[in-house]
């Protein structure tokens, strides 16, 4: 018992200490993370953390597996009708529990889809995928050593699947050429089209890539994976209006959510891909989940509610931020990816260059060092990760702690003393995060502290006393 009770206070205290650095002390710029809001996170350990709520469409109507499920029920068809709303969109499946998962569940679907009416032949693959490459910014889950693992045909000449890149712009690697893209379609005639990135500073051509293959006989399926740019949907891009028939995610980067996904289509009823929907629902489950994560997912509900709420003024704020801080960051004399006529970026993310100084592996671990927390990313001209050039910062999160484009400049002037000229600035760095500790975009201080006291007495009633 002695032991137990020291290795559950050491870890507890740890925790508190590095709840304390990260949310107190250090400017978290990685454009992956965010922190949601004191409501969200509590809402996350309520009691259906604990429970299940399977259920799929059998004869059209939703059958439920387990009891004592009527809450977390009505709280799934609540999150489905708020994103419905965000996305301005027909159908959506939130019991994917990550980005990862959305596409693993839409990529297997496309498998069930292409072989209906195959009934007793071997089960066949995609054809040709086309998809970002890894090095130039492609998400590792959009890759056939990801979640298209074992989706796509294998190309006999080469031994490798069939996976055909977007070819990129000379001038520019992180924008598309749009004329060998074409020909590249016309070529390979691709079964599925994905859109999306990890390393994304510019919108994808999906209206174009639509007017090339709509009146194809056989149309390629053009998906979108917003992961990195869900909570900018809209101010950003608007991939269904452009013509994407699928929409993937997770809601933990630009969204306000928990670390959930989120899949999002927009057939209609005479759509010839309206079938792959049902094939989304059912890889969904019983195909990719059992238990969909139920305390994330009531999380999910209030995080949406809040991205609804607040989203033209957060969108537009983290857009200005960006832009700002890449200026900023190449004022300092440091060299900032993109063009400079289109302000560096049109997303969250800013990217810079760094190997004048050294890898980008070492610096991230210098600004570490300094409470400047980012990560180190390959560049398109980078041959790998390893010894890589440049690193990749997001300013959405440090946007949600209230800051505007004047504090952006003082990350950058920090961040230049660090890459630059080698300084310690870790004591500047915890005097600027203490004026920042105040979340906005979401319920105030005064309406939320009575309900946190209410919903954490209601998880732990025990505590009361």
């Amino acid at each position: 018992m002695d032991a137990f009770v020291e290795k559950t206070f050491n870890l507890v205290k740890k925790t508190i200490e590095n709840n304390r650095w990260r949310q107190e002390e250090c400017i978290n710029l990685i454009p992956s993370e965010t922190t949601p809001s004191i409501l969200v996170r509590l809402l996350e350990i309520s009691d259906p953390s604990g429970r299940y709520a399977e259920h799929r469409t059998m004869k059209g109507k939703e059958i439920y597996f387990y009891q004592g499920i009527d809450f977390i029920k009505d709280v799934e068809i609540e999150v489905k009708k708020e994103l419905i709303k965000y996305f301005n969109c027909n159908e959506v499946d939130v019991r994917p529990i990550s980005g990862q998962m959305a596409n693993m569940v839409a990529f297997n679907a496309m498998l069930k889809f292409i072989n209906r009416g195959n009934k007793g032949k071997p089960l066949r693959r995609m054809t040709a995928v086309m998809n970002n490459e890894l090095t130039h910014g492609g998400h590792l889950s959009s890759q056939p050593m990801g979640a298209l693992f074992n989706c796509v045909e294998i190309d006999p000449n080469t031994g490798r699947e069939r996976t055909i890149g977007f070819p990129v712009r000379k001038d520019n690697p992180y924008k598309t050429d749009i004329t060998k893209l074409d020909e590249l379609i016309k070529k390979y005639k691709p079964e599925l089209i994905i859109f999306g990135k990890s390393m994304f500073i510019y919108p994808e051509p999906v209206k174009e890539v639509y007017d090339m293959v709509k009146d194809m006989e056989n149309r390629p399926v053009i998906m979108y994976d917003m992961a990195h740019t869900l909570g900018l949907y809209g101010a950003f891009q608007k991939p269904f209006d452009e013509g994407a028939d699928i929409l993937t995610g997770s809601t933990h980067k630009t969204f306000f959510g928990p670390q959930r996904g989120v899949i999002a289509t927009n057939f209609d009823e005479d759509s010839p891909f309206r079938k792959l929907w049902i094939d989304i629902k059912n890889r969904a489950f019983p195909g990719a989940t059992s238990n969909h994560h139920l305390g994330t997912l009531l999380a999910l509900l209030l995080a949406t509610i809040e991205m609804n709420q607040f989203k033209d003024e957060y969108q537009s704020q983290v857009i200005k931020n960006a832009k700002s801080f890449a200026r900023s960051l190449k004022s300092y004399g440091i060299d900032v990816e993109g063009d400079e006529s289109d302000g560096y970026t049109k997303t969250h993310q800013v990217l810079i260059r760094v190997k004048k100084y050294d890898s980008g592996e070492v610096i991230a671990k210098k600004l570490e060092e300094n409470n400047i927390i980012a990560n180190y990313q390959a560049l398109p001209d980078d041959e790998s990760f390893i010894n890589c050039s440049g690193i990749r910062l997001g300013v959405q999160e440090m946007t949600r702690f209230g800051m505007t484009e004047k504090d952006f400049d003082t990350i950058a002037g920090l961040m230049a003393e660090v890459i630059v000229y080698n300084k310690n600035v870790k004591d500047e760095v915890k005097n600027l995060r203490k004026n920042f500790l105040k979340m906005k975009f979401c319920l105030p201080d005064k309406e939320s502290i009575e309900l946190t006291k209410n919903l954490l007495n209601s998880i732990y009633s025990n505590l009361s006393g």
